[in-house]
């Protein structure tokens, strides 16, 4: 044993200072890695959904309803069943409905927390005692221990529990206890969620989103591209802050910023509405057909209008600003030819859909105008006084990353950029070359600079790569040949709009593409598998998620409404458990409130991506690895305390 090992051991000896101690936390380590893993759920392009995505959550992706099964087999009535089902996703909210029908609320909860107590018992049999108590509320954790505690030798304990139950019942506590019930199982549903990116955009309520993954138990996000540029704009990048805003308007919902994030807009609809006062702003209708009174339509659409202009001059100081962006053909508005209507793109000139700009001076067309730079100043002050979208970013900065390497499982949203060959493609960042895993390094540290570094000038630099990060062809989080923002607003010409992916999506099916990308991250490409984002399945049109024979998993099914018809299913979400991996295709949620009241779920259709032959344990696990080296240098502890090198402690 080396000084170093030695000097190590001494500090571990602190927290057992005995042999006994050190044996106590070896028994209950190995009984950890003993229990099957827990149940992981992996989603991707939330897009702002929150009813929907809340109720996957609540249900666990399908995993309550078959815990309820498991408890009741056909001792229940599937209407039974259904009821007490959207009782645990809506427990409040049902709970209200069915005791308002009932004349014995007594006797109705008394049945229902044993009902709930059986799943309980079910959803929590593959944790560790230990990990059960600690998930339990403590107003109730000595009461629901004893009900989910199984001791067939003890006298009466049907009796014993149900006066338990009674008690609560009669203190009035009844219903506050099965509330309690309910929170703890969907908690056991789901032990682990990752979240492959996009939370914002396109959706109303991706706050929300926010709300109830800064409450989850246990999270990782990689973030995405709609992310990143949220990110952006809550640190005043102007870049950022300009699609924010045109994009909450073109989706009608600018009470993402007004309502949820306290930003103040009234300076730029004043803007808008003056400055496009008689302009039909017939290129920018809303997406998606929000239903906004008129006067509230017709403000967002001018809005959308004054914030692309902006964001079109303000992209093209950036480009000027960093030449190694490399995005010189995205300014676009000194091709315009004000006279003939047309703009020049890739060397094709092109009739413009809309030819009213009063704010564009053609000698100086990416200067602002003085009504402009102020909407611009008031919006960056508000973005970054808003205490509760700052409290959202730091979430992301907590639990996110650009990638993450989890259970033999590499995770990130969009892409590894790729070269036609299939060779990992290289992006110019301050002047160096990176590619594959070093490029997300790099950036990662540029994103976390751009909060974090002491100095200023890192930080205002690193936050430009924020805006780079959003749309750039050779970042990871975007890999297209171009946002074509531009385009889609004033050019009709399909082929003008086209965005072309990055090789990386024609070659998901090439193993030997996806073992360079594996071999890049120190990853065996014969057990891993990548799981990403960002590009819609077409479902409908037949397109397979799981390519490249189970080790690429592409889950962006669209939980946003905006990409639905698109995809023809709303959302795709993967769950791992000790079993193996399931892929479950979603239909859409009509509305919260109507699951409550009609007992509706999310219909999902399950498929099986791998079953494993051996039910796989914790010690299989990345944490079972991390569990399992604690244990050894517990054994070498109590090694060395045998030999005297150490001298056990006597606590005081």
């Amino acid at each position: 044993m080396d000084e170093r090992e030695l000097r190590y051991l001494e500090l571990l000896s602190e927290t057992f200072p005995t042999i006994a101690d050190a044996s106590a936390e070896i028994i209950n380590l190995n009984a950890v890695l003993n229990m099957p893993k827990g149940t992981e759920l992996f989603a991707s392009d939330i897009h702002g959904e929150h009813e929907a995505f809340s109720h996957l959550l609540r249900n666990g992706s399908g995993s309550v309803r078959l815990k309820i099964d498991d408890a009741f087999g056909d001792t229940l009535t599937p209407q039974e069943k259904r009821q007490l089902a959207t009782l645990i996703y809506y427990p409040q909210e049902k709970m209200d409905l069915l005791l308002a029908e009932t004349n014995d609320e007594g006797a109705w909860l008394a049945t229902t927390i044993e009902r709930l107590i059986a799943v309980a018992k079910q959803a929590s049999g593959k944790y560790t005692r230990s990990k059960v108590r600690k998930a339990l509320p403590p107003e109730f954790a000595y009461a629901i221990e004893e009900l989910m505690t199984e001791n067939n030798h003890a006298v009466n304990r049907s009796a014993y529990h149900r006066a338990i139950i009674d008690a609560a019942i009669h203190a009035g506590r009844g219903r506050a206890f099965a509330l309690a019930l309910c929170q703890l199982i969907q908690r056991f549903a789901v032990d682990h969620l990752h979240i492959v990116g996009d939370i914002y955009d396109r959706g109303p309520a991706p706050d929300a989103i926010m709300d109830t993954l800064t409450k989850y138990h246990c999270l990782d996000i990689q973030w995405g591209n709609h992310d990143i540029v949220w990110m952006g704009a809550s640190l005043g990048q102007r870049g950022c802050i300009a699609h924010v805003v045109r994009n909450c308007a073109r989706y009608g919902n600018l009470s993402i910023l007004e309502d949820a994030y306290g930003i103040n807009i009234l300076p730029l609809a004043s803007f808008a509405t003056s400055a496009y006062r008689d302009d039909p702003c017939v290129a920018f209708g809303l997406k998606g057909d929000p239903d906004l009174p008129e006067r509230q339509r017709e403000v967002s659409i001018k809005i959308q209008k004054a914030m692309a202009i902006i964001q079109f001059k303000v992209e093209g100081q950036l480009i000027d600003a960093h030449p190694w962006f490399g995005l010189e053909d995205r300014k676009l508005l000194h091709r315009i030819d004000h006279e003939q209507g047309t703009v020049e793109v890739d060397g094709v000139v092109y009739e413009l859909t809309d030819t009213v700009f009063p704010t564009i001076d053609p000698t100086d067309p990416y200067r602002l105008t003085p009504e402009e730079a102020s909407v611009m100043e008031r919006l960056e002050q508000s973005f970054m006084a808003s205490e509760k979208l700052q409290r959202h970013m730091r979430l992301f900065l907590e639990c996110g990353n650009l990638y993450k390497i989890s259970n033999g499982n590499l995770l990130f949203h969009a892409a590894v950029p790729l070269n036609e060959d299939g060779s990992l493609k290289e992006a110019n960042v301050w002047g160096s070359p990176y590619k594959g895993r070093e490029l997300y390094d790099v950036l990662e540290a540029q994103v976390r600079a751009a909060f974090f570094s002491a100095d200023e000038n890192e930080r205002m630099r690193s936050r430009d790569v924020l805006w780079w990060l959003w749309l750039s062809p050779t970042s990871p989080l975007f890999a297209k040949s171009k946002m074509a923002t531009f385009e889609l607003y004033l050019i009709a010409d399909k082929a003008a709009r086209k965005e072309v992916k990055n090789p990386f999506y024609a070659m998901l099916d090439d193993p030997d593409a996806m073992a360079v990308i594996f071999e890049d991250f120190g990853m065996d490409p014969a057990s891993s598998r990548i799981i990403c984002g960002h590009v819609p399945v077409k479902a409908k049109d037949g397109e397979d998620p799981i390519k490249c024979d189970g080790r690429m998993l592409t889950i962006d099914g669209g939980f946003s409404r905006a990409y639905q018809p698109t995809t023809g299913i709303a959302g795709y979400t993967l769950i791992s458990n000790s079993y193996g991996f399931v892929l479950a295709a979603h239909e859409p949620l009509s509305s919260a409130a109507a699951a409550v009241r009609d007992e509706l779920d999310i219909h999902s259709s399950r498929r099986v991506v791998e079953q494993v032959e051996k039910r796989t344990l914790v010690a299989d696990t990345d944490t079972g690895i991390r569990l399992q080296q604690r244990a050894d240098e517990l054994g070498r502890l109590v090694e060395a305390y045998r030999q005297g090198l150490i001298p056990e402690r006597k606590v005081r």
